[in-house]
């Protein structure tokens, strides 16, 4: 750093000390508002009820200061719209920052109520007409912005750097740019900088881009050669790293900016209490990512970093929620404990082990059997919490009943996983009796569903699975099936370091109480056991004369013709979705005919899911929004198979699925034979490590698809039946 810098960053620190006496000198503490406290559900690291921000649909409120909001008893937060829930990663500074309003929100007594923007460049201007009282959105401080907002002390900081395709490597000092095009999104700190860059370099040629796409979606463009160079956040590109390899960043184009939140000028105390908050975090500091804290180091930290795997069992996202038996039991310990959950993917099971023994991790939730190999390498176990057998799993029309038909059959699983021990253990057993069996060792980064799909497509033989695995499984697919007992039910722990025994401890104290609980049991229920009844996939004939579809077919049509969907094809979807049953609820949480999710639901304003006309109307507007977000040069047919897809698993997923399919050669803007052979692909390791959503289910997109287009097709063939039908008898003439 060079000296004017160290300077700077001198003044600045001296800056937020002064802020912080005089804010502690006004006793600005959030004492004063304890009769305001939040609801009960909302925990210290609650995921808040996301509502998406529109101009026209919010009245402008009071925008008085912070006793105006200490009153409403709710703090607006603007934030810039994200496509979709994505897959929160380690270290990715707008997740970070969300979670920080969040807690600032708890320590106000305050509801936090995140109001996203669609295009960047509105996020000043709707705070300055009142639609929110902050705004959160990885800002950085400029002189001209602080013409018209009040900025906090820094909460982040940054540099900019400019981004090309993997494959240019022209770029080697900045008078390299002269002749180039610099692509920048409307509304972002980016434009002075190429302003600047400009002035300097007279032949670098600068273009404005909408302000509501995504970084994702101009990287995208920018690997289709639509556009020559971008420009970018250091912080926001490193970890895109983490899932995309197509660009390259070769130019440092700013000096490291600072990054704040942002409130209206008239909101002194406001910021002032902003003010305290952060520099009580030490947001100033850079933090650690190697350390072995026990309890009370995570509770000074206010985090706890959770170790897992991006699978079925354990975390996922599904339909904008964060979803997993692990993630939900470990975040309702992490509430308890007053902690922010903090989310780290291990790219293989081994490294799961690897990571926390380094200090990168507090805790390992990925259903561990514990063996003393492990404890050997430095990991201690908690208590059980959950019990699995190993299960045989065959093709299902395979033809296995006892130990001796396993003769000269390959069974397969990952060396390092204690499925292999059994089969070693088996092949040694068997081989006394003169039956031999073959075992076939696959990559450790490949997940057991991975391992079981391709013994369905006849690519493997056999395997082994945990039975809750394996119950996942049989729920979605008919494909495959249970074969006899391997191993009797093992137990499965979380595992912590060594060095920390409190955690330890609390640990255990968490499963003696919840084990077999009510939480416990309604979360085991949903993963394993409810989805098998609630999933069909028996396609049913749509026999005899169609009069109405439902009891509520106007709605249907009312509402479809409104946002210019066909309504036969609604109909096909509310029947694929709940079976025309209006009190259905999901595994996951989708309620209703149109199955909306509660984030959905707050997201449309349909204050009742289970009400028939308010589920049809949230459903119809929420699908007619998810397909607005697919570029208009799509066909119209395939913009609408997206949109189902869209709704299904979630916006994110198809353009995930949609990216991976232009890798590999195929049409991004087709659905069938395109797009869903990509999606397919996404529930495997290999490609859902490089995807933003991560993994994902894919074959239930593309039958969910499938299956509303047939129905689709039967609805409008055998109304055509019927019309025809009726005009041959209109033509018969009587006697």
């Amino acid at each position: 750093m060079n000296e004017s810098a160290s300077t700077k960053k001198s003044s600045l620190r001296l800056w937020v000390a002064l802020v912080l006496f005089c804010a502690l000198l006004g006793g600005l503490t959030g004492l004063a508002y304890e009769q305001h406290k939040p609801p009960p559900h909302s925990g210290p690291w609650a995921e808040p009820e996301v509502t998406k921000h529109t101009v026209d649909e919010l009245a402008v409120t009071d925008i008085s200061d912070l006793d105006a909001l200490t009153l409403n008893g709710k703090l607006r937060i603007l934030t810039q719209h994200i496509d979709d829930i994505y897959l929160p990663r380690h270290g990715y500074p707008p997740n970070l920052e969300r979670r920080l309003a969040i807690e600032l929100a708890e320590q106000l007594n305050l509801e936090p109520v995140f109001l996203h923007v669609e295009h960047f460049s509105e996020i000043f201007s709707d705070l300055n007409r009142g639609y929110g009282d902050v705004a959160v959105a990885n800002l950085t401080i400029t002189e001209n912005r602080k013409e018209h907002v009040a900025f906090t002390v820094p909460v982040n900081y940054s540099y900019e750097k400019i981004i090309t395709r993997v494959d240019d490597q022209s770029l080697k000092t900045l008078a390299d740019l002269n002749g180039r095009t610099l692509y920048v999104p409307t509304g972002t700190s980016f434009w002075e900088t190429a302003q600047a860059l400009q002035v300097e370099h007279p032949g670098l040629k600068l273009k404005l881009l909408p302000g509501n796409a995504t970084i994702d979606q101009n990287l995208d463009r920018l690997a289709r050669k639509e556009f020559d160079l971008l420009i970018g956040d250091h912080s926001v590109l490193d970890v895109i790293r983490s899932y995309r390899s197509d660009f390259h960043t070769p130019l440092v184009v700013s000096q490291e900016k600072y990054q704040a939140w942002a409130v209206r000028k008239n909101n002194p105390q406001l910021l002032a209490e902003l003010n305290r908050f952060i520099t009580e975090q030490e947001l100033l500091k850079r933090q650690e990512t190697v350390y072995f804290d026990d309890l009370p180091g995570l509770k000074e930290r206010k985090t706890l970093r959770l170790l897992t795997r991006n699978n079925a069992a354990c975390y996922f996202s599904l339909r904008g929620a964060l979803l997993g038996f692990e993630y939900e039991i470990v975040n309702h310990f992490a509430e308890q404990q007053g902690l922010q959950l903090e989310i780290i993917v291990a790219p293989t099971h081994e490294e799961l082990v690897k990571l926390l023994v380094e200090g990168k991790g507090d805790i390992v939730a990925a259903f561990l059997t514990p063996t003393e190999e492990r404890r050997e390498q430095g990991l201690a176990f908690s208590r059980p919490y959950h019990f699995a057998e190993e299960k045989l799993v065959m093709r299902a029309d395979d033809s296995i009943e006892s130990r001796a038909d396993l003769h000269q059959r390959t069974l397969v699983a990952r060396p390092t996983s204690a499925y292999w021990r059994t089969l070693e253990r088996l092949q040694t057993e068997l081989k006394q009796d003169g039956i031999i069996v073959h075992l076939k060792a696959v990559s450790e980064d490949t997940e057991t569903e991975e391992i079981i799909n391709r013994v369905a497509d006849g690519e493997y033989d056999l395997t082994i699975a945990d039975s809750h695995i394996l119950n996942i499984e049989l729920a979605w697919r008919d494909d495959i099936k249970a074969g006899f007992t391997l191993k009797e039910p093992q137990p499965q722990a979380w595992a912590v370091h060594q060095e920390a025994p409190e955690l330890l401890k609390a640990l255990n104290d968490f499963h003696k109480k919840e084990y077999r609980g009510l939480v416990y049991n309604m979360i085991y229920q949903r993963y394993f056991k409810d989805a098998r009844k609630i999933q069909s996939y028996q396609a049913e004939r749509i026999n005899g004369e169609i009069n109405e579809y439902s009891a509520y077919d106007d709605w249907v049509k009312k509402y479809a013709e409104q946002y210019q969907f066909d309504w036969h094809l609604i109909m096909a979807q509310m029947y694929q979705e709940s079976r025309f049953d209006p009190q259905a609820t999901s595994w996951a949480g989708a309620q209703g005919l149109m199955q909306i999710m509660p984030r959905t639901a707050k997201q449309f304003k349909v204050e009742d899911p289970k009400d028939p006309e308010q589920s049809i109307r949230g459903g119809v507007k929420y699908l007619d929004w998810v397909r607005a977000r697919f570029e208009d040069g799509i066909p119209v047919k395939d913009r609408l198979w997206f949109a189902l897809a869209g709704y299904n698993a979630g916006w994110g997923h198809v353009q995930d699925a949609r990216r991976l399919a232009e890798q590999l050669s195929l049409n991004p803007n087709r659905w069938f034979n395109n797009v869903e052979k990509a999606m397919l692909l996404l529930s495997k390791k290999k490609y859902a490590a490089k995807a933003r959503h991560g993994y994902v289910r894919g074959r239930e997109p593309v039958q969910y698809v499938h299956q509303i287009r047939a129905r689709y097709r039967a609805y409008l063939l055998k109304e055509e039946a019927q019309e025809n039908t009726a005009e041959d008898l209109a033509r018969i003439k009587p006697e």
